[in-house]
C-alpha cells in the first residue's frame, strides 16, 4: 500500500511537470547520506546512493530562479550470506543479500545566481520517503534471483539545502538542444516525519522464522551530493543557458 501511495505520488507529480513544461535542465548526483537526531540512534552507518533533478526552466538576471522534481535513492544497510537452498538440497547454496533502502521525491525550488561561472545557489524541497528493506536471492554461478519486499513504510519531508556550480564547458560546446555543463556540489537538510523502519541486524532467522526488530523515529536526513548538471532548450525560442 506504501509502494503505491509512492507511485501515485510519483507519476501524478511527473505529469503535472510534463503539462507545464518540458525540463530545460537536468541533473545527475552521487548522495551519501547522514542519518540525524532519531534516526541516527538507530542507524549507525553512512548511506549512499544517488539522484536525479529537472527543472522547468533555465535561470536568467530577470528570473533568478526555477522549479521541478527530485528523485532520490539511498542504501542505508546491506547484509549479505550465504545459505543452503533448501533443508533437502543441503548441497545447493544460495547468495542471500539483504538491503536497506530508501527512495525519496520531492517537489524542488531553487534560487541560483543566473550568470558567471561559478553559481552559488538554494534550495527548498517539499515530498516525502519511501523506506524499505528487500531481500534477494541469487543462485551461484547463475543470473537468476528472486527477491521479496520484507518491510516497508512512508515518511513525509521537507528541507533546505544550499550548493554551488563550477563550469566545466566552454560556450562554444553546444550541441542541439544542448547548453553548458557544470560541476554540481549541495548540501541538503531533510526534516522527515516517523516513520517504522528495519536496519542491519534487525532480521534474525530461528527455527526457519524470520522475526523483524522493527525501529520507529523520525527520519531526518543530511546528504552531501556531488556531480553534473546539463542545460537544454527546448523550447526553440531562444538559446540555450551559457
Amino acid at each position: 500500500m506504501r509502494f503505491k501511495l509512492f507511485c501515485f505520488y510519483f507519476v501524478l507529480s511527473s505529469l503535472l511537470l510534463s503539462n507545464l513544461s518540458f525540463p530545460q535542465s537536468f541533473g545527475l548526483n552521487f548522495t551519501l547520506g547522514f542519518p540525524m537526531n532519531e534516526f541516527k540512534q538507530n542507524v549507525k552507518r553512512t548511506g549512499f546512493g544517488g539522484s536525479l533533478q529537472f527543472l522547468l526552466w533555465n535561470p536568467t538576471p530577470d528570473l533568478p530562479y526555477s522549479f521541478g522534481l527530485n528523485l532520490g535513492y539511498i542504501n542505508y544497510g546491506s547484509e549479505s550470506r550465504t545459505e543452503p537452498f533448501s533443508y533437502t538440497i543441503p548441497d545447493v547454496s544460495v547468495d542471500v543479500t539483504r538491503t536497506n533502502n530508501i527512495i525519496n521525491f520531492h517537489f524542488l525550488s531553487q534560487v541560483i545566481l543566473p550568470y558567471g561561472n561559478f553559481r552559488p545557489y538554494m534550495e527548498f524541497l517539499l515530498g516525502g520517503s519511501y523506506i524499505f528493506t528487500m531481500t534477494q536471492i541469487n543462485s551461484s554461478g547463475s543470473e537468476e534471483s528472486t527477491s521479496t519486499n520484507n518491510f516497508d513504510d512512508w515518511a513525509w519531508s521537507y528541507g533546505a539545502g544550499a550548493g554551488f556550480l563550477i563550469k566545466l564547458t566552454s560556450d562554444s560546446v553546444n550541441a542541439e538542444n544542448l547548453g553548458a555543463i557544470y560541476l554540481d556540489f549541495k548540501v541538503r537538510y531533510l526534516y522527515g516525519t516517523e516513520a517504522q523502519y528495519l536496519k542491519e541486524g534487525s532480521v534474525t532467522i530461528r527455527n526457519g522464522t524470520a522475526y523483524y526488530d522493527v525501529s520507529k523515529s523520525k527520519t531526518d536526513l543530511l546528504t552531501a551530493q556531488l556531480g553534473i548538471i546539463v542545460y537544454l532548450d527546448f523550447s526553440k525560442k531562444g538559446n540555450p543557458i551559457k
